[in-house]
């Protein structure tokens, strides 16, 4: 993914009733997910909750992760391992 890319999938552009209709949950859940430590969407100046695509992406994983039977704190273990390979392989490609 290029430069451009990445900042389109990283901008922040979703209110949080706009994210859980994408997603298909509530706003609650979308709290909760927060609140647990498995989004952290960005906030305006005026603290409302803005989420890119990329906090879907993630919060997608999440649900599928749920479906599949894992649950909360096992989902955070495994979206850990998921960054941090990330994070690897974005260092071995280099600048």
């Amino acid at each position: 993914m290029n430069d451009e890319n990445e900042n389109q999938y990283s901008q922040p552009v979703y209110g949080i009733s706009v994210a859980a209709e994408l997603l298909g949950i509530g706003v609650q859940t979308l709290r909760m997910y927060e609140n647990r430590g498995l989004v952290d969407p960005a906030r305006t100046a005026g603290g409302t909750r803005r989420y890119s695509k990329k906090d879907l992406d993630r919060i997608d994983r999440v649900i599928v992760l749920l479906r599949d039977g894992l649950n909360l704190a096992g989902i955070a273990m495994v979206l850990d391992l998921q960054d941090e390979n990330e994070q690897l392989r974005n260092e071995r490609r280099g600048p």
